[in-house]
């Protein structure tokens, strides 16, 4: 097989009509244990960088030699050069990591040499620090969502399901509760706004509402150290608060989510957003895909945009299925139900 074949097929792409395009990197290393690290278990991680740029990779030791497109070569350097950074300080790195880098630098999955053709660190990456991880975005509007966490006092963000909207939200919030920021974490949603629902389900309230909030607990425990949670649950630094019943409450120094925003009524979200207190932030996740509201009624969170758009101090983060980090067929299968209806 010829190399410019071999690369095809390594890359799942057609071979290149013209061997004259090929172009050739050495990249060298100084630390191989770091550099396993980079490349993955057999090196799979090496593997996904050729089929998402198009290029073949071989490796010599500390070298590694990318043959290819010059500009997915140079974009390869890029990614290899930047997940090294990262290996060098928090030593591993996951699948996710490294599609997040590719990503960032060409501007989504299957970007191919569009994106940057320079070697030099991938743009504008966020990242969350909590006790027990640092979270980096793995997709720039995940940056875009992670800066204006850091920088404004609410923040909406929305999109399709598996972008980590959510996750980050919680990931966030934690963190400004461990730093001591804010005096409480008070999770929300409301999809039990009505008393008939919690009363269906056994228990006090909080076993009433846990299994409406379980995306928010499996995103604290994995941010947070299991006792954290359970003790911050206990002292009430991390709150529990049912949509229907925070009328009449001013949140002060608490760092509040609302998820599944969707499917707040107009009225409800309006009382929700006037909860703001002094030294408090709030952010706000729905997919408005999902709407499970009675017919005839409105979304509340749509209707916040349109009528909060452009009010200094909160800023909207857009997720699209371009953004979906888990399981690459969830994208696909986003993509056929917003095409096929």
């Amino acid at each position: 097989m010829s190399a410019t074949s071999r690369q095809a097929w390594r890359a799942g792409s057609k071979p290149s009509q013209s061997s004259q395009s090929l172009y050739r990197i050495e990249i060298t290393f100084d630390d191989n244990r770091k550099l396993a690290d980079v490349l993955g278990e057999f090196d799979v991680n090496l593997a996904l960088i050729e089929n998402r740029l198009g290029l073949r990779a071989v490796v010599h030791g500390n070298v590694i030699v990318l043959d290819g497109e010059k500009d997915a070569c140079l974009q390869g350097k890029t990614v290899l050069e930047t997940l090294y950074g990262r290996a060098k300080g928090d030593g591993t790195l996951s699948q996710g990591d490294v599609d997040g880098a590719i990503r960032h630098l060409t501007g989504g999955p299957g970007s191919g040499g569009s994106g940057l053709a320079v070697a030099q660190p991938v743009p504008n990456v966020g990242e969350l620090k909590t006790r027990k991880r640092t979270i980096v975005a793995r997709t720039p509007a995940q940056s875009n969502y992670i800066k204006a966490l850091q920088s404004r006092e609410m923040v909406f963000g929305t999109g399709p399901a598996g972008t980590g909207k959510t996750y980050l939200a919680v990931a966030h919030a934690a963190g400004c509760l461990e730093r001591g920021e804010v005096d409480r974490l008070v999770l929300s949603r409301p999809a039990v706004e009505a008393g008939e629902r919690l009363g269906f389900l056994p228990g006090d309230m909080k076993e009433k509402v846990d299994p409406y909030l379980r995306p928010l607990y499996d995103a604290l425990y994995d941010v947070l150290p299991a006792e954290k949670v359970e003790r911050g649950l206990e002292t009430k630094s991390i709150e529990i608060a049912p949509l229907a019943f925070m009328r009449g409450r001013t949140l002060a120094h608490s760092i509040v989510i609302l998820d599944e925003a969707q499917n707040c009524t107009v009225m409800q979200m309006k009382m929700f957003l006037t909860r703001l207190g002094e030294g408090s932030r709030m952010i706000i996740t729905g997919d408005p895909s999902q709407i499970d509201l009675p017919a005839g009624q409105h979304s509340g969170l749509a209707d916040a945009l349109g009528v909060l758009d452009g009010v200094e101090g909160i800023a909207h983060i857009a997720f699209t299925r371009a953004d979906v980090i888990r399981h690459p067929l969830v994208g696909r299968i986003i993509e056929a139900y917003e095409t096929k209806r």
